[in-house]
């Protein structure tokens, strides 16, 4: 399932959205992000430095585009006013995303953010969110996804906002995909660096707590506690000793890209905490992909639907003109 889609990756990080999107085809104009290590990582990998802080963009410079994707960063609302259009976010970095679209008015926009939008402000944030983007002429839904249940092992729930103003039906992937066993994303040749001491190990083997998953255990060996065949979410700003691999070791950079479901052709370039803060903040793609292929089959359904009902009428056309037989 492939089509021909032009996009632009808002607050792109180090390119989820992107791996994504231009494994069906799709094409990418532009890409912003202001943290320049990021910057550093996404041009190894896509051969092009995203723009720094996109509230110094004028919106009209911004190439036209079908598509725009943002995983933008949750900043507080509380600013916000009464639900006076744009205006209650200025301020905000979602200001910026709403601004581009009124300019620029992409057929479809993909927004991620923390499934904690969905109750902040007791839901007034993401009320406005919708009420915002409805009001520039967009068809808007929202859902939460887990990673998990597209292919990853990783418990990793996040928000995700679609709109059109195609007046397209879409629908939200359901998930059911087959889990990737964390086999295929541990590497079995691990430099010592990532072990961990003695004393940590024996730490987190008496305090661990199965439905806290802190720990990936892939091997249901006597002792340890929990036989979860996945990972709890990576993060940005946690401990370095957060996440251990049966409470020994600590990931290394590949596992971590692994289990965002970046490919192995991927180059992280930064040091090991750099790395680890920009895997945290990035993207699952077989999630994005999943929601990138609806949009492609909403679009399809549409076409088909439009070329069925215009043959339809041109029938019913031709036989209203044939000759009455004497």
């Amino acid at each position: 399932m492939k089509s021909t889609h032009s996009f632009i990756d808002l607050f792109c990080g180090i390119g989820g959205f992107r791996i994504a999107a231009e494994s069906l085809g799709w094409n990418c104009v532009y890409s912003c992000d202001i943290d320049k290590e990021v910057q550093r990582t996404y041009e190894a990998n896509f051969g092009e430095k995203p723009t720094g802080d996109i509230k110094q963009v004028d919106e009209n410079s911004i190439p036209d585009h079908d598509v725009l994707f943002a995983g933008f960063p949750c900043q507080p609302f509380s600013i916000i006013g009464s639900m006076n259009g744009m205006s209650d976010t200025r301020g905000t970095l979602f200001f910026d995303i709403a601004r581009i679209l009124k300019a620029k008015q992409p057929s479809w926009f993909v927004l991620e953010n923390v499934k904690q939008l969905v109750g902040n402000d007791k839901g007034k944030t993401l009320k406005r969110i919708l009420s915002i983007t409805m009001s520039l002429g967009y068809e808007v839904d929202w859902r939460i996804l887990n990673a998990l249940d597209f292919g990853l092992p990783q418990k990793r729930e996040r928000v995700f906002i679609v709109g059109n103003n195609k007046k397209i039906p879409f629908q939200f992937p359901q998930g059911g995909y087959q889990m990737k066993p964390l086999s295929e994303i541990l590497e079995e040749s691990v430099p010592t660096k990532y072990y961990v001491s003695e004393s940590m190990r024996q730490k987190r083997r008496s305090s661990h707590e199965s439905k806290f998953c802190p720990s990936i255990w892939h091997e249901n060996k006597a002792g340890h506690i929990s036989s979860y065949p996945y990972s709890c979410a990576l993060r940005a700003n946690a401990s370095y000793n957060y996440l251990l691999v049966n409470g020994e070791r600590r990931l290394t950079p590949r596992e971590q890209l692994r289990l965002q479901g970046f490919p192995d052709w991927f180059m992280p370039i930064s040091n090991d905490s750099e790395i680890r803060r920009q895997t945290g903040n990035a993207v699952a793609v077989p999630v994005v992909k999943a929601i990138v292929q609806q949009i492609v089959m909403a679009e399809e359904n549409v076409n088909e639907y439009e070329t069925s009902h215009k043959e339809k009428a041109a029938s019913r056309a031709a036989l209203s003109l044939e000759p009455i037989p004497s």
